[in-house]
């Protein structure tokens, strides 16, 4: 799995923004632009969750319901980092963020992503959203 750095999450009043990074280090031995990649969230007492996901270009992606509309996800395949926009937060977008490859369709991740064998690496950044 690849190893990635997440960086950017902090602690938000509701209503504001967030920008998330996630760079890989280029370690692992597999090349960034082969994979969708995309973004988790887990939060105390809850499922891990697919939060939104991006094909290799960026033109296919994937965004659970409760935050379209508010984030954005995009990626830059020559820095090797995948980022996401977060607009207009809400308290229950609190948790920690992580992000991982994934060799399938976005279009899964949401499906793929609660699964027990999903596998992630990385620290994560935390985001805590007050009211």
């Amino acid at each position: 799995q690849m190893e990635v750095v997440e960086s950017g999450g902090g602690l938000v009043q509701a209503g504001g923004s967030l920008r998330l990074s996630c760079t890989y280090s280029g370690n692992s031995g597999l090349i960034f632009e082969d994979y969708a990649m995309g973004w988790i969230r887990q939060a105390p007492g809850k499922e891990r969750e697919g939060v939104s996901c991006s094909d290799y270009s960026g033109e296919m992606t994937w965004y659970a319901d409760s935050v379209k509309g508010r984030f954005t996800i995009s990626r830059d395949n020559a820095k090797n980092t995948l980022y996401m926009q977060m607009n207009s937060l809400k308290p229950e977008d609190s948790g920690m963020y992580f992000c991982a490859g994934y060799p399938g369709t976005p279009l899964a991740w949401g499906v793929v992503v609660p699964t027990p064998d999903f596998r992630y690496g990385g620290q994560g950044t935390q985001v805590t959203v007050s009211s």
